[in-house]
Formats: C-alpha cells, sequence, structure tokens
C-alpha cells in the first residue's frame, strides 16, 4: 500500500528547494530579466553556506559546543551574500553591460557549478576523509529542529510540523512576493519594467535600479534554496555534482505555476511528489520503468505549457519584455 504518511514529508522537503529557487526567479522574470543561472546561483548559495558553517564547526572545541543562533546565521549569512554577489554579476552583465540574457544565464550556471565543485572538493582534502563529501552534522541539526509540538500531535504533526524553519519560511517568502507583485505600488512598477520598460521609464521609473534590484533579491531566495537542500534535507552532508537538475525544475516551476509565487507553494509540492514518486512505486528491477517515473515533472509542465498557450490569456503569458536588453537610446 502506498505510505502517504512518509511520503508526502519528504515530497514537502524535495519541494522546499524548487518553491525558493522558482519564486527567486519569478521575482526576477517579474523585472523583465530571464536568469537561466538559477542552478548555479543555488549551487553557489549551497557551498557559501557550507564554507561558513565549516570553518565555523572548525573553530569549535568540540560539535556539541556549537552556539544555534551562530550555527545557523553564519551559513545563512554566507548563503545570501554568496547568491547575492552572483545576482549582482548577472545584472552587470545583461542591464549595465547589455549583454544576452541566455548566454549570461548559462554562463553563470556553468561557473556557479564549478565554483562549488573547486571549494567543495577544496574542503573535502582539507577534512582529509576517506570518502567525497563533508559532514556538518552540528550545523544541520540547528537547521533541523522542529517545533517543540511536532512529536506530540502524531500523524498531524508529522505532516504539518516536522520541517526546519527554512521550511516555512520559503512559504512565507512566495506568499510575501505574491502580495508585493500584485498589490503594491513596488509590484505595479516592477511588472511594468517587466512588460514595457520604455513606457516605464517615460513614466518616471528607474529601470536599471528596478532589474537589479528584482534580480538580486530573487538570486538570494534562490541561493537559500541550495542552502535549505544541503543543511535540512540532505543532513548537512555536501558531495560534490550532488544537487541534481533541481536548479532547472526551479525554472521549469515557473512557468507552470504562470508567474504567481503563492500558486508555487503547492505546485511545488506536487513537482517535488513527482520527483521521488519512483521511490514509492514498486517497480521491481524494471529500471526503464523507473527513468519513465523521472520523467513525470517534465511532462507535467510541457502539458502546462501546451495548455496555456490553447488558452492564450494575456494574465497567463511570460512578461513581454522578458529576456530583452533594454535600451534607452531607442525609446
Amino acid at each position: 500500500m502506498f505510505d502517504f504518511v512518509s511520503f508526502i514529508p519528504r515530497a514537502v522537503g524535495q519541494s522546499i528547494p524548487l518553491l525558493l529557487g522558482s519564486t527567486g526567479e519569478t521575482l526576477t522574470e517579474k523585472s523583465g530579466n530571464l536568469n537561466l543561472g538559477i542552478p548555479g546561483i543555488m549551487y553557489v548559495g549551497a557551498i557559501s553556506g557550507v564554507i561558513g558553517a565549516f570553518f565555523y564547526e572548525q573553530s569549535l572545541p568540540s560539535p556539541d559546543s556549537i552556539n544555534p543562533v551562530l550555527g545557523i546565521l553564519i551559513p545563512l549569512c554566507c548563503s545570501l551574500l554568496g547568491s547575492f554577489l552572483m545576482g549582482l554579476l548577472y545584472c552587470f552583465l545583461t542591464v549595465t553591460l547589455r549583454a544576452n540574457q541566455n548566454v549570461t544565464g548559462l554562463a553563470l550556471t556553468t561557473f556557479g557549478v564549478g565554483f562549488g565543485n573547486f571549494f567543495g572538493g577544496s574542503l573535502i582534502k582539507l577534512t582529509g576523509s576517506s570518502v567525497p563529501s563533508i559532514a556538518l552534522s552540528a550545523t544541520s541539526k540547528c537547521f533541523r529542529m522542529k517545533l517543540p509540538f511536532a512529536g506530540s500531535t502524531g500523524v498531524v504533526g508529522k505532516l504539518l510540523f516536522s520541517y526546519g524553519f527554512l521550511a516555512y519560511l520559503a512559504i512565507v517568502i512566495a506568499l510575501v512576493s505574491a502580495h508585493v507583485l500584485k498589490r503594491t505600488r513596488i509590484g505595479l512598477h516592477l511588472r511594468a519594467v517587466g512588460e514595457n520598460p520604455a513606457t516605464a521609464d517615460a513614466a518616471g521609473i528607474n529601470v536599471a535600479r528596478y532589474k537589479y534590484f528584482a534580480t538580486c533579491i530573487g538570486s538570494m531566495i534562490a541561493g537559500l534554496g541550495g542552502l535549505y537542500y544541503i543543511m535540512d534535507y540532505a543532513s548537512g552532508v555536501w558531495s560534490n555534482d550532488a544537487f541534481g537538475d533541481r536548479g532547472w525544475l526551479a525554472i521549469a516551476l515557473v512557468i507552470f505555476t504562470i508567474w504567481r509565487p503563492n500558486v508555487g507553494i503547492l505546485a511545488s509540492i506536487l513537482f517535488g511528489g513527482l520527483y521521488i514518486l519512483y521511490l514509492y512505486i514498486p517497480t521491481g528491477t524494471d529500471m526503464a520503468i523507473k527513468e519513465i517515473y523521472k520523467m513525470l515533472p517534465y511532462l507535467v509542465t510541457i502539458l502546462v505549457l501546451i495548455l496555456i498557450s490553447l488558452r492564450k490569456k494575456r494574465e497567463n503569458q511570460p512578461p513581454a519584455s522578458l529576456g530583452l536588453s533594454y535600451f534607452r537610446e531607442e525609446r
């Protein structure tokens, strides 16, 4: 029988990196920037947090003496800083220098993965470990602390209250992002920049500032997705190239949610469930069936994209200037 009680928490845990990555990319795309560097930014956010946590743990006399506040703040700040610098680099290249957004994003993904593998491999050598991984169990324990009443509420506690604080923070970020985009003046200006930067510029909106702001904030949110995966889902274990294709799934999720961060909460759980579904459905030794199950998130995205295209509703389409550099001289 299918075990929903164990499946749903794992699906939620799998969904948080996707939710953070897609929320960050949605904010970025609403400004007209198509950042295909999200996988690399999530990777840099993860390794930056690992570097901070690693050196903090190394400075302690024993892992048990870790300060929970510092154990969370140090990797969190390092992750935000690393992903912010990646977003800043993307903006400098695409907004200031007007480089091609697709090429820049792909270059950042390649750079981010290489950056993470280089420093991850360097840390592994520093530990002298016989296995190609780093275990930051003390820091992970701080990130995975559950609500105190989670264990006393049975199935409800396991389904709703058994997650680390970053999982709940991801939901809050998605809801706040949706509110800002839909209900505030900042969101209105940001959407105007993404739809028609020339008109927004003529109305006195600083196009470059909004693009920088949205892309850097979006990159920091996406970087938290990488940090969550390592410190919470993977129990603090870093291995090179272990992040998989979650960054690309986060970009696909943006299309699936029709550029609405609040819809991304349930959609990411669906994606997370589809991503690990093959582990819960008995397939025997038939590896081909397992590979078909692994294709489900991408097939669902393609199906949704086809349905959106057929409906042809303007509110379901991407920002009109998405992926296009703005030349003020052409206004």
